[in-house]
This record gives structure tokens, sequence and C-alpha cells, in this order.
């Protein structure tokens, strides 16, 4: 009896061990998404940065289309106020926050195909590396949700295996949001090099 109980323990010390093993990959595997998510904040805010100093600088071209001026202007006031907390990265948050991020990038390559028509605002150095570092910028922001998305790919594919999924449960880790493709990415742009007459 006495060799009995010893193995009971040792079975029951065996599967704390694991419990604790596991729950602990768990939180590394969250502190990663974490940390990736915030550096996704950062190529965002990054790219927000630069906005004020591109506006100025396409202000100074005379009879610029303030109406594009104005779209990038609210577009950034819109991705700003929209904040995500690392703890709250479900899927319907995800979605909201990257509209936002969208609706800011729609209204920068506006500007960009726009700023195309003014050969003097294109002439200038600073809108030159402005536009550079915007680009650079960009780049940047696709990598970063590369990496978030890898890092939740590696936190959810622990927490819903099985046993993992068991203490997942009870330690209250929940499956976390990826970025997705914006809607129509999917088509290929049509490129049509035919002059119009």
């Amino acid at each position: 009896m006495n060799k009995t109980v010893w193995i009971v323990l040792g079975v029951i010390a065996l599967v704390i061990f694991w419990g604790v093993g596991s729950r602990n990959s768990m939180a590394t595997s969250d502190q990663d998404v974490k940390a990736k998510w915030a550096n996704v904040q950062s190529a965002y805010q990054r790219r927000a940065d630069l906005i004020p100093n591109l506006v100025k600088t396409v202000q100074g071209v005379a009879n610029f289309e303030k109406s594009t001026l104005t779209a990038v202007i609210e577009a950034r006031a819109s991705a700003t106020q929209m904040k995500l907390d690392s703890k709250d990265l479900s899927p319907e948050n995800l979605q909201k926050y990257q509209a936002a991020q969208s609706s800011l990038g729609g209204a920068l390559s506006r500007l960009m195909v726009v700023a195309e028509n003014y050969p003097q605002l294109k002439a200038t150095e600073n809108f030159s590396e402005l536009q550079a570092q915007l680009e650079g910028t960009e780049n940047r922001i696709k990598e970063e949700r590369d990496n978030f998305n890898a890092a939740v790919q590696a936190y959810n594919t622990l927490i819903v295996t099985f046993p993992n999924s068991l203490i997942a449960s009870f330690s209250g880790f929940a499956e976390k949001g990826f970025f997705q493709a914006e809607a129509g990415s999917e088509k290929a742009p049509e490129v049509n090099f035919d002059e119009k007459k």
C-alpha cells in the first residue's frame, strides 16, 4: 500500500507540473502576442506622425485639391482615435481597428495619386523624402502585421490543442483575432497602358 500511495502521489505531481508548465507556456505566448501588437501599433503611429508633415508640404503648393487633404486629415483623426488594448484582441475589435487604419491608407493613396498631377510638388525634396518614408512605413506595417499574425497563430494553436485546451479554459485564455486582407484585395488590379483619346 505504501508503494501505491507513492505512485499516485508521483502521478499527481506530474500532472500538476504539466499543468503549470502548460499554463506558463500559454502566458509566454500571450505576452509574445502583446509585444507583437505593440509593434503593430508603433508602426501605425509612425505613419500617423508622418502625415502632418506631408500635409504641410502639400499645402504649400498653390491650388492643391483641398478635399483630398481634408480626407487625409479626417482619416488620420479617425484612425488615431481608435484604440485597441492588447487584452481585447477579439476578431471583431481587430476588424474595427483594421477598418479605421484602412480608411487612412486609402486616403493617403488618393493623396499620392493626386500629387502626381502637381509637378512642382513632386520636385520638392521634402515631399520626395516624406513619400519615401511613408512607403518604408507601409512596408514596416505589413511586416509587423505578418509577425503579429504568426504570433497569434502560435498562441491560438497552443490554447486550442488538447489537453492544453483544458488548462486554457480554466485559466481564461481565449483565442485572439488575426489581421485579415482588406475586402476586394483578392482581385488583382487591372492595368491598362492604352492611352485614352
